[in-house]
């Protein structure tokens, strides 16, 4: 059964290497390769220009050895020469082999020493030496022991029927080829290191302007670009947006593509004004009109006329409506002049107070709930609106109130951490929706049916808990699952004298 291939998540495993590390080390490699041709080439070329030389040298050594060879065979009853006659000739080099090899295989053969005296040779080297083919061409020939390589050179006497070999060690070639060899090594090495450390420094300033590029990127993606009015003013420079080089291309694509965004921020900046605008005239107009409905219904309910039931249950639901549609009229009206950065009271105010009033506030409305208070030992100080701050506070009470059903326990908390403050509104409800919880605080936004809009929720209630609070330098969270619901507003304090 074939097994499956693995198939490895993007960012998982060994981390890409940088464009900067890339370069260098392609830079380094392409370096090596060449230092590496350059080396085996030479190398190459060196031995075979001095095993050519060597073997240049070797019809010279043989043909001495051969004068020396011939001399004594003119001499009268002179029996077959020992290998110092034809070794120590003028002209021989130390390290040369001289010998003859019989028509039967006996082979006659020396070295020559540094001094100038032959020394013998091992049964196994005669051996090697006697399965020499006859040959004017060198061959080379791996003698072993303290010899080595050597080039030989077998040709035959026809008179006599023997053959003379001369041979010149390799020693010398292998020790200057190891040399080279070593050289080469040595330099290339060097060479790679100069060439890495000099291409980290050519890569670096080759690649400030892409970096410069990447940095203007970097802090356009840090501005806060979803909401308010946004100065779109980064842009990279004329000289890193040239579009005669590559980067330069980026550059200037960056810059267009800054020039667009900017235009659609301005555009969606100048749409919400108007909406903004259109939100706080229109619930400003309809303020009054609302007010004369509920003073008519009103009017009409006490006016002590005998009326029909139904027309009495009508003018009822008139009043309340009325009453219901000017709230949401004051809280779109609120949210209006919070998005237009219209100034918010800041004075010294005590949320332990705030937080006891406003929970007794809450069980009025909400005697079916268990409600529970948690305040410090101290008073807690913060500088805000107080009229605001205890609607966000009544807020979160309602809010749980109303999304959670009788018996729910609810508990109101105050504490401090550092120079902030943190309210807390606990529930053991039902909980939020996944789903829901990172935009609970946007506008009009209802939970699902197990936090429904029974008791008319307008869905601006937590939008307005969010508004204030920025407003007050503070932040506003939530975190929830089934029997543990928790919203938490946190705002700075006023330092202690």
């Amino acid at each position: 059964m074939t097994r499956p291939r693995e198939v490895k998540a993007p960012g998982i495993g060994r981390p890409p290497l940088s464009l900067r590390i890339r370069l260098v080390l392609g830079s380094a490699a392409l370096i090596a390769l060449a230092a590496i041709l350059i080396g085996v080439v030479s190398v190459i070329a060196l031995q075979g220009f001095l095993i050519d030389r060597l073997d240049a040298q070797l019809p010279s050594a043989a043909n001495r050895s051969q004068g020396a060879l011939d001399k004594r065979d003119g001499q009268v009853g002179q029996q077959r020469p020992p290998a110092r006659d034809f070794l120590a000739v003028p002209g021989q080099s130390a390290g040369t082999i001289a010998g003859l090899i019989s028509s039967s295989g006996d082979v006659i053969a020396g070295v020559l020493g540094d001094k100038g005296a032959s020394g013998p040779l091992t049964e196994e080297q005669r051996a090697t030496l006697a399965a020499l083919p006859i040959t004017d061409e060198p061959v080379t020939v791996s003698l072993g022991g303290d010899l080595g390589d050597y080039r030989i050179i077998v040709s035959s006497d026809p008179t006599t029927g023997d053959s003379l070999l001369v041979g010149l060690p390799l020693s010398d070639v292998r020790a200057t080829v190891f040399q080279l060899t070593m050289l080469v090594v040595g330099i290339g090495l060097l060479a790679i290191a100069v060439a890495a450390v000099a291409g980290a420094i050519a890569v670096r300033f080759a690649l400030r302007p892409l970096e410069r590029v990447a940095n203007t990127a970097t802090r356009v993606s840090e501005l806060q670009l979803d909401r308010g009015a946004v100065a779109l003013a980064e842009r990279v420079s004329l000289d890193d947006a040239d579009p005669r080089t590559e980067v330069g291309q980026m550059g200037s694509a960056l810059n267009r593509l800054l020039e667009h965004v900017a235009s659609a921020l301005t555009a969606r900046q100048a749409s919400e004004d108007k909406v903004r605008s259109f939100v706080a005239d229109a619930s400003h107009e309809l303020r009054t009109p609302l007010a004369s409905i509920r003073g008519y219904a009103e009017l009409t309910r006490r006016g002590g006329h005998e009326i029909p039931d139904d027309v009495a249950h009508a003018i009822g639901r008139i009043e309340s409506e009325s009453v219901r549609m000017t709230g949401l009229v004051e809280s779109l009206l609120l949210l209006a002049r919070l998005d237009e950065s219209a100034p918010v009271e800041h004075r010294a105010v005590d949320l332990s107070r705030l937080l006891i009033e406003a929970v007794g506030d809450a069980h009025v409305a909400g005697p079916d709930h268990e409600w529970e208070l948690e305040l410090p030992d101290d008073a807690v100080i913060v500088n805000g609106d107080s009229a605001r701050l205890h609607q966000v506070v009544a807020n979160l009470l309602a809010n749980a109130r109303i999304h959670t059903p009788a018996g729910t326990s609810v508990t109101a908390s105050l504490s401090t951490t550092g120079d902030r403050a943190i309210i807390e509104v606990r529930d053991t409800g039902p909980g939020i929706a996944e789903e829901l919880q990172a935009k609970v605080f946007e506008r009009f936004v209802r939970g699902d049916s197990s936090r429904s809009r029974a008791a008319g929720s307008t869905g601006l209630g937590l939008a307005i808990v969010s508004a204030v609070v920025e407003s007050l330098g503070g932040t506003s969270s939530v975190s929830s699952e089934p029997g543990n619901t928790v919203f938490r507003v946190e705002l700075p304090t006023v330092a202690r004298q």
